[in-house]
């Protein structure tokens, strides 16, 4: 598989699983201009990689900007939330549990 290799999704956010192992789970995530802020609490820490494109993201009633490049890590149970992100935006997500 190549992390490249996708359909832009016209609304909304593609979730493909990359790896589930043992207590790591890793998510390929490509995202449209057009998503619905939901907010997320997961009881697994998570570290997350922007790939393409660019994202904001509102943790601790915080907002922080991910560039390409750009990692950032989530301990679990901690409220988290997309704010807004730009159209082609592809991350990696890693859950550990």
């Amino acid at each position: 598989m190549n992390l490249f290799d996708y359909v832009l999704p016209q609304k909304g956010e593609t979730f493909t699983p990359l790896l589930e192992h043992k207590n790591i789970k890793i998510n390929r995530i490509i995202s449209s201009s057009s998503i619905e802020p939901k907010e997320y609490i997961q009881d697994e820490d998570e570290w997350i990689v922007v790939l393409e494109g660019k994202a904001t993201l509102l943790i601790r009633n915080k907002e922080v900007t991910l560039l390409k490049g750009d990692t950032f890590f989530i301990s679990a149970n901690t409220p988290h939330k997309i704010l807004k992100v730009e159209n082609g935006t592809v991350w990696l997500t890693v859950h550990i549990f």
